[in-house]
């Protein structure tokens, strides 16, 4: 091998490619490989709801709305509504796509943490 073939010299960070779309972006990373802070997950999810809650129908915002009264209760809520309540959050996430996919993982992450 002769000079600098099959190597990137100067290439700091990382390398995306992007074989197609429109509309393209940021980037999801996943980095979360050991515990969390339940309480910094929390408002990392709740930041990012917000975040989406921007870019959805008047309708879809409802229910983010109605959903996030039932997390901010925490223990407060009846047994099983703030899980339904990220469900619902997820949903809408999941629904509109690309835009929603960080809330759909930081939704998993805080589940996850409280054990389901």
């Amino acid at each position: 091998m002769t000079g600098n073939e099959g190597y990137r010299v100067g290439q700091i960070g990382d390398n995306v490619n992007v074989y197609g779309g429109t509309g393209n972006i940021g980037q999801i990373k996943n980095t979360y490989n050991g515990p969390q802070d339940p309480q910094a997950v929390y408002r990392e999810m709740i930041g990012l709801i917000q975040v989406l809650r921007g870019q959805v129908s008047a309708a879809d915002r409802e229910v983010i709305d109605e959903s996030l009264e039932t997390v901010h209760e925490g223990d407060a809520a009846p047994p099983g509504a703030v899980r339904r309540a990220l469900g619902a959050i997820a949903g809408v996430a999941a629904v509109v796509g690309e835009v929603g996919l960080p809330v759909v993982e930081a939704v998993r992450r805080f589940l996850a943490l409280l054990g389901g």
